[in-house]
């Protein structure tokens, strides 16, 4: 292993550092540079080109955008679907229940919204960005912060060369230290960096703990005449049943391309459960095979997807920065958006930044930013829906539809909550059973041409790591998936992971643990969802991991 204070590292100074080109990101580095044209700001985005590493349904709340660029459509945002028909099912294993739509809360409806890539909307916001004066570095992964006491001063991007065992490499680059009067971390759900200054700055103290979701989803191409552009499919109940919360998304995107989606909610008891496969086989439902049939898979990607909603925002102030975006969980989980209040959330903080560099402070704690996302917008979007998902969680999914349903309603007619808050309870790594006490659920294997074997879908998220650095998936103690997890959970990590990251092996002196990192496609399910909570998912150096098109 290397020294680290051995390591010399040159330093370059913004007024705004923005870890992650996401949407909350790039949001943010927009409105600085219109506030001010002459502010210096940089985004450092860790994926080979914007959007690499973005993944999302997506039908998009135009509403964030709105404000940041009001004439988005003269400007060419490639956003033209609108939402034309808007579906929610209920399946059994043989056929499916339609839910009207006269009972759900204005709230609920996709109409006057639009089917998305994230990815390339977020490949046009950097061009904007770009217009205005920002800096952009992708494959410049962000893997350390840089401290001034408790003070976030900057951070370390840009590493490259070590070897295997962490080891300088005959090509090292040592990276270079990126200072900001603000740093904003908008790295997206359970960021490592962001996951660092939660903990050490204790910013979740008093609040929920997080939760999370699994999204998993693939781009299809359809036969022309199942196509119906603009039409948005959600559904719930088959194939996870009691197993767990979650469902699917369907959306018909453009050039009959579709985009099938699926949740599994990672408060999940049974070890057994396998999530991938559970999206596998909700493809081969009657209604959901019907329309793939004939049609090809073109893409595939995971990533986890923050559910606490507004009793686990924790605090997104510090001295010296802020959390935006999946950062800071801003998603609406029954609406299945984020992206509108994380374009919201970087607006706020520049303009919370802005005014206080015109001012001459740096490095303080933005309290207006903490103000403007917990009064604004942000918070009339989740206060309402704070109930639905802990409401599933501890009754179900009938309970939550109707409890869920009336407590949107009055909260939408009135803004008072009549259930209150609910508590989440536990953690999802905590949620998970010992595998003693549940059944193993037997899934039918992948039959290449509706459902595909993790490998073969892993391929088609053009995922690259390069193998000579070092497993970016650290392991606080490496005897405990096999002294502690097999025995207790049956490994669950073999099944959690949607790349195949994790393997129990037998070999002579009985299982072994490998970590195939290379798979990995930066979802950060292990990090979240291991009930040991060994796993500590890092940055690899920058490029790696998923590159996709269109997600």
């Amino acid at each position: 292993m290397t020294d680290e204070t051995q390591i010399t590292r040159e330093s370059m100074e913004y007024d705004v550092v923005i870890v992650g080109g996401g949407p909350s990101g790039l949001s943010a580095a927009i409105r600085l540079k219109q506030i001010d044209p002459d502010l210096n700001v940089v985004v450092l985005e860790k994926g080979s080109e914007i959007g690499a590493h973005i993944l999302s349904g997506a039908v998009l709340d135009t509403s964030g955008l709105d404000q940041l660029i009001p004439d988005w459509k003269a400007q060419g945002a490639p956003i033209s679907t609108e939402v034309t028909d808007d579906n929610f099912y209920v399946l059994g294993e043989a056929g499916q229940m339609r839910v009207p739509n006269w009972p759900m809360p204005p709230l609920m409806s996709n109409h006057g919204k639009y089917i998305v890539s994230m990815g390339n909307v977020c490949r046009w916001l950097a061009e904007q960005a770009e217009a205005l004066g920002v800096e952009i570095f992708p494959g410049m992964a962000a893997s350390q912060i840089v401290w001034d006491g408790n003070r976030v001063k900057g951070v370390v991007a840009g590493e490259f060369g070590r070897n295997a065992d962490g080891s300088i490499g005959d090509g090292y680059e040592p990276g270079m230290e990126l200072l900001g009067k603000y740093v904003f971390i908008a790295e997206g759900v359970r960021g490592s960096l962001a996951k660092e200054i939660i903990n050490k700055l204790n910013l979740s103290d008093g609040h929920d703990p997080q939760k999370f979701g699994l999204g998993m989803k693939e781009i299809w191409e359809i036969k022309a005449e199942k196509f119906q552009q603009g039409r948005v499919v959600h559904t719930m109940g088959w194939p996870l049943g009691k197993n767990a919360g979650g469902g699917s998304f369907i959306y018909h995107l453009e050039n009959n391309q579709v985009l099938v989606g699926f949740v599994v909610h990672l408060n999940y008891q049974n070890p057994h459960l396998y999530p991938y496969m559970e999206f596998q086989r909700f493809k081969h439902h009657p209604m959901v095979a019907e329309l793939l049939e004939g049609g090809k898979r073109v893409a595939y990607g995971a990533r986890a997807i923050s559910e606490g909603g507004w009793q686990s925002i924790p605090e997104l102030s510090f001295d010296g920065g802020v959390l935006l975006g999946c950062s800071a969980g801003l998603v609406n989980v029954p609406r299945i958006k984020g992206n509108h209040n994380a374009m919201l959330s970087g607006i706020a903080a520049a303009e919370a930044a802005a005014q206080a560099i015109a001012e001459g402070r740096e490095g303080d704690r933005l309290a207006d930013y903490d103000r403007a996302v917990r009064t604004g917008p942000i918070a009339k979007d989740l206060k309402p829906v704070r109930n639905v998902k802990p409401i599933w969680s501890k009754l179900g999914l009938w309970p939550s539809l109707a409890l869920g349903g009336f407590d949107m309603w009055v909260s939408n007619l009135t803004g008072w909550n009549p259930l209150g808050t609910w508590k989440h309870g536990k953690t999802d790594a905590a949620a998970t059973g010992k595998a003693k006490d549940f059944a193993p659920i037997d899934y039918p294997r992948p039959d290449g041409k509706l459902s595909f074997d993790r490998l073969t879908n892993v391929s088609f998220s053009f995922t690259n790591h390069e193998e000579s650095q070092p497993c970016h998936l650290k392991l606080k103690d490496p005897s405990i998936p096999i002294s502690v997890n097999l025995p207790e959970y049956d490994e669950p990590a073999q099944r959690y992971c949607p790349a195949g990251v994790y393997e129990v092996l037998q070999g002579e002196n009985g299982p072994k643990f490998q970590i195939n990192f290379q798979n990995c496609v930066h979802c950060k399910t292990c990090d979240i969802k291991d009930p040991s909570q060994n796993i500590n998912w890092t940055t690899p150096q920058g490029g790696d991991g998923p590159n996709y098109p269109n997600m």
